[in-house]
């Protein structure tokens, strides 16, 4: 029942209304008369200990324990003396660097979402050309070099046709066309990697054209190609079986973003938010239209 629980969005939301409590008990004891009083509890030794074992393959001496103690407090010190003086509200990095903190606090709850069978399918039914099957082809293609056919370029390309087509034809088309730096023949290819490779308008002639016939010329990005489609599997969207871990990721992502959106606007309440247009300058409300929006 608890794991069950702990997967429902209405918990995790009204956890984050707990953590903005949190938050606003934190902001009011630091305006109180608490702020001149620096306890460092167990908790925070152990951490510094832990902290300095880990950057030198050993525990501190208690000499060295006493000097982190001293640059704890200074740093406290500082810290607090800091903030009342407002030093942090017009640091960049520091507001940045606050904002990320706040953010990561909302992400952590957020993470630990697990979606339901029932979720995952809406997700997928509601987003299908994140997760369809792309059409799929097989197929063999000639390269025809406009600059080395020019106007002959059709001529050329019919009378290839012509012979490709014969009855019992079986010409080796490697000997064929002109040098091109791409394989002649492309098998069970995604029309994304044949968009790549050949350009949106070749990807787009693949799906029109016959089976089982050779046909063109079709232009590329490259130039011109006769092409033979042998194979062509439709696009389709899959079982969730087949993408569950994509939906799931895709998913998550998209509740982390919901999760953050709704955090800030919790914070956001707490706040009245003037927004002061500048003025504009005696120039400005000399030109004509000055005083249109």
């Amino acid at each position: 029942m608890s794991k069950k629980l702990l997967r429902e969005p209405l918990v995790h939301f009204l956890v984050l209304g707990a953590l903005l409590l949190f938050a606003s008990n934190l902001v009011n004891k630091r305006t109180s008369g608490d702020t001149r009083k620096i306890v460092v509890t167990a908790g925070q030794i152990e951490h510094l200990e832990d902290g300095f074992a880990r950057a030198h393959q050993r525990p501190p001496d208690p000499d060295e324990l006493k000097g982190l103690l001293r640059d704890y407090i200074r740093e406290e010190v500082y810290y607090r003396e800091a903030l009342s003086l407002g030093l942090d509200r017009d640091d960049a990095p520091i507001r940045q660097r606050l904002r990320q903190k706040m953010e990561f606090i909302s992400e952590d709850i957020a993470a630990q979402a697990e979606p339901t069978e029932s979720q995952l399918r809406s997700y997928l039914d509601d987003h299908p050309d994140k997760f369809r099957v792309d059409r799929h082809f097989t197929f063999r293609q000639i390269y025809l070099d406009p600059a080395r056919h020019g106007r002959r370029l059709n001529a050329d390309a019919q009378k290839m046709l012509a012979e490709l087509n014969k009855p019992g034809a079986n010409a080796n088309i490697s000997t064929m066309g002109d040098p091109f730096l791409l394989e002649p023949s492309s098998q069970d290819a995604p029309a994304r990697d044949v968009a790549r490779d050949f350009g949106d308008q070749f990807a787009a002639a693949l799906r029109e054209l016959s089976v089982g016939k050779w046909q063109g010329p079709v232009e590329s990005g490259l130039g011109m190609h006769l092409v033979y489609v042998s194979k062509r599997t439709d696009g389709r969207l899959p079982q969730l079986d087949e993408v569950r871990e994509a939906v799931r990721r895709e998913w998550a992502n998209d509740y982390r973003l919901e999760a953050n959106e709704k955090f800030y606007e919790g914070l956001l309440k707490r706040y009245t938010v003037t927004v002061e247009l500048p003025q504009p300058s005696l120039e400005q409300e000399a030109r004509p239209g000055a005083d249109r929006p």
